[in-house]
């Protein structure tokens, strides 16, 4: 009993002890990280804070693919936020910032032309530097009835009368003019109306699509809580750029624009380089990097002004790039290389000029991103089902 109540004593009096050295080294490393926080703050914001209205909707895309046949309610995922998100006075929510979020609810694709439908739910948004925000937003493919029912019956109509066409010109084919006229049209009509009852059949058995979202594919997020949040400094979300002496290249436009076959997926760049270096390049030399250090050279299907031009030290120019990237609305980087070594000479960041490109620009850009609405999944060629 005595060795258990002289081990107590002890263990008090080294804890007592230890409290008491170990005070003023935690305080002062509070003081330290409060010191750290104000000084990142002052960094990163203006000291102005705004709201993000229940109004406001951000744009975003997937960072996995999120497929009706495959997903169901309660799995989760992230998007990332495609454009700085913008209030009176600056940025709140920049771009790259990462969004959580769940499957709230999943239809099945059913006949009678019913697509299947993904609902998606929000609920807190990561910032590049690192802070979390609560939010409630909400996403979903889902048409209102009454649209998806006008344009149920649009299609159905289609179905029907192009039934009716072809049966016209079978019965046409089959029974010939003479017939036709000696019936005074019945057998054409009455081809039509066999007709017309097989599309109306094909109608109405016809399965709606289902969902596919996509990395690339923009998604439009609507807020449902108005949320305080800092607005950024100019000079914080500055991307970092790599420079060659003597070389200026200016990104002075920025254009999303689609390829031949419908996909939008390339970027036309308008660049005034003033070579005043050592070196001699051309279109050929450069390439867009992304912020995954994926390259992509120019593309033959865009503007090819530059592709094939060289610039020799001491001159001027001015033009069009394109180039075709996977994902229209990663981070990317303007790269010029050494076609000698094929290191990097510079690199101009894209996003950094997006920020002086104009509203008209801005708007047609948002145009082309987005045009893809309903999220339809391509049927399986090889699927005989």
């Amino acid at each position: 009993m005595k060795r258990i109540f002289a081990l107590f004593l002890l263990i008090t009096f080294l804890g007592t002890n230890t409290m008491a050295y170990a005070a003023p080294v935690l305080e002062g490393h509070a003081e330290k990280s409060e010191q750290l926080r104000k000084e990142l703050e002052s960094e990163l914001f203006t000291g102005q804070v705004e709201y993000m209205e229940r109004s406001d909707v951000i744009h975003m895309t997937v960072s996995q693919v999120l497929d009706s046949n495959i997903n169901i309610e309660g799995d989760e995922f992230f998007a990332e936020v495609v454009n700085d998100v913008e209030g009176d006075s600056g940025v709140i929510i920049p771009k790259g910032t990462f969004a959580h979020g769940r499957i709230s609810n999943t239809t099945e694709a059913k006949r009678l032309g019913r697509a299947a439908s993904l609902t998606l739910d929000f609920d807190y948004l990561i910032t590049p530097d690192g802070r979390e925000i609560p939010i409630e937003g909400k996403m979903t493919t889902k048409l209102h009835p009454v649209a998806e029912t006008s344009k149920i019956i649009a299609q159905d109509v289609g179905y029907t009368l192009a039934g009716g066409a072809v049966g016209g010109l079978l019965a046409l084919n089959w029974l010939g003019l003479e017939a036709a006229i000696a019936s005074q049209g019945y057998t054409l009509a009455g081809g039509a109306a066999l007709g017309g009852a097989i599309g109306l059949g094909a109608a109405l058995i016809r399965k709606g699509h289902e969902v596919l979202i996509a990395p690339g594919d923009e998604i439009k997020v609507k807020i449902n809580t108005s949320v305080p949040l800092p607005v950024y400094k100019d000079s914080a979300l500055m991307q970092h750029e790599m420079k060659y002496p003597g070389l200026d290249i200016t990104i002075t436009n920025v254009k999303h624009e689609e390829d031949p076959f419908g996909e939008a997926n390339t970027i036309t760049l308008t660049v005034m380089i003033s070579n005043m270096s050592d070196k001699t390049f051309s279109g050929l030399d450069s390439a867009l990097v992304n912020d995954y250090n994926a390259v992509f050279r120019p593309s033959i299907f865009g503007d090819t002004k530059l592709m094939f031009k060289q610039i020799k030290p001491g001159e001027k120019v001015v033009g069009d790039i394109s180039f075709a990237v996977d994902n229209i609305n990663r981070r990317f980087w303007l790269t010029f290389y050494d076609r000698r070594n094929k290191k990097p000479l510079t690199k101009i960041s894209v996003d950094n000029a997006y920020k002086n490109v104009s509203a008209k620009t801005k708007k047609k850009n948002d145009k082309v991103r987005t045009r893809k609405v309903n999220f339809k999944k391509q049927e399986d060629l090889f699927n005989i089902d």
